[in-house]
């Protein structure tokens, strides 16, 4: 609790631990004053103020931790009203020690017990009040009655308002802490999404870092490297052709032809743009003319051609598949000594194949291929939740075949 707001048991203090000695004294000294006054002796009344000034002293005074004991409490508070209303029936002015032992019925019972009390008090203070009341009629039993209900009713309406009002701010004061802990754990879920949101933005930069350099990995494999290696090839034929001017020139012409290409299909790729072929015709076209000018350059026979019910495909898939077949082309050049190649495009009622047949010397498919061109054919293929397999064996040739899943068509 703040120092602007003090503790109501520290402000009440005072009144319930010195107030009721002080209540009593008085009446002690008026008790002297009106019994010789009267002629009689106070000697038994002062004793009786003695033993409740007593009882207060050592129950509750000097014995502040028995204060939260139900049971001592209850004792303490039933002797007192005890010893009170033995005062009232010899002094009637005694009830004026009321306030005082309703002081102790908020103070050390508990509810439902504290309402009893108060009730006993209002019983004793009333019966006080009632002294010059004949009680034995019965109009003055129903004046007593009367003058008894006017001391407890009120009192004991405050008793159980104090009560719901105690309640109610009990269950103020948890639900504010339950909004205290449910902002410190929501504090605590915000950073923790901060920290988390960091997390995922840095794993989103590495990934899209990864992605970019992969794609990068994939364009410089099938532009710049296949390109490349096809002018080293020409320009070593070119080189072997010897006295045969016209052969030699034919590949150096190829050569320049392909560098040239090679250039264009490097600037696209660094823009992240669709290969060349593909820019200006379908799949379809596009394979074809791939076909034709790599038959053109490495002097091997090669047909392509399209099955299936012709039907618009996303450029992804188109690109995927367009680099898969030059991959193919290009390890048949490098590998195969092959004859003859056939590539194939198929569409299917839910796919789109590709497959690349060549007649060369194949392999071991239990050898694992090695080089980066497989990897980034099955890893462009992969992305689109396609399938690359590769069927060969020694001296029977090689059949790669590529299938990329479409999107059923919905009738109209």
């Amino acid at each position: 609790m703040s120092a602007s707001q003090p503790d109501p048991e520290r402000r009440w203090y005072p009144v319930v631990t010195i107030g009721p000695y002080l209540l009593l004294a008085v009446l002690a000294a008026f008790t002297v004053v009106m019994k010789r006054a009267q002629g009689a002796s106070p000697a038994g009344d002062l004793a009786l103020c003695g033993l409740a000034a007593a009882w207060m002293l050592w129950m509750f005074t000097l014995h502040p931790a028995w204060r939260d004991r139900p049971a001592v409490m209850a004792t303490f508070f039933t002797v007192l009203i005890g010893i009170t209303a033995v005062l009232v029936v010899r002094a009637p002015w005694f009830g004026c020690f009321a306030p005082a032992a309703y002081l102790y019925a908020f103070r050390v019972l508990h509810w439902p017990w504290r309402l009893a009390g108060v009730a006993a008090v209002a019983v004793v203070a009333g019966t006080a009040q009632a002294a010059a009341v004949d009680k034995t009629t019965a109009a003055g039993l129903l004046g007593y009655g009367g003058i008894l209900a006017v001391n407890a009713l009120p009192m004991c309406g405050f008793a159980w308002f104090a009560w719901r009002s105690t309640q109610w701010s009990d269950q103020r004061d948890r639900a504010l802490a339950e909004v205290r802990e449910a902002n410190r754990r929501l504090e605590v879920s915000l950073a923790e999404n901060a920290a988390l949101h960091q997390r995922l933005l840095a794993q989103a930069r590495e990934a899209g870092v990864l992605d970019e350099r992969q794609r990068m990995a994939r364009e410089i494999h099938d532009t710049l490297a296949q390109g490349l290696t096809g002018i080293i090839t020409q320009l070593q034929a070119a080189e072997q052709a010897g006295p045969h001017r016209a052969e030699g020139r034919r590949h150096l012409e190829a050569a320049t032809k392909l560098a040239r290409e090679s250039l264009v299909e490097a600037r696209r790729s660094v823009h992240a743009l669709r290969p060349e072929p593909l820019s200006q015709a379908g799949l379809g076209e596009a394979l074809a003319a791939v076909v034709r000018n790599w038959s053109a350059r490495h002097g091997i026979a090669a047909e392509a051609g399209t099955t299936g019910t012709v039907r618009p495909i996303p450029p992804a898939t188109e690109d995927a598949l367009l680099r898969a077949a030059q991959e193919a082309l290009a390890n048949v050049a490098r590998h195969a000594e092959a004859s003859r190649v056939g590539v194939t495009l198929s569409f299917l009622d839910s796919e789109v194949a590709l497959d690349v047949r060549d007649d060369g010397r194949g392999f071991d498919p239990a050898v694992p291929a090695a080089g980066f061109g497989l990897l980034a054919m099955r890893q462009r293929i992969d992305g689109l939740s396609g399938t690359v397999r590769i069927e060969s064996e020694p001296g029977a040739g090689t059949a790669v075949s590529a299938r990329v899943p479409l999107a059923k068509e919905v009738p109209a």
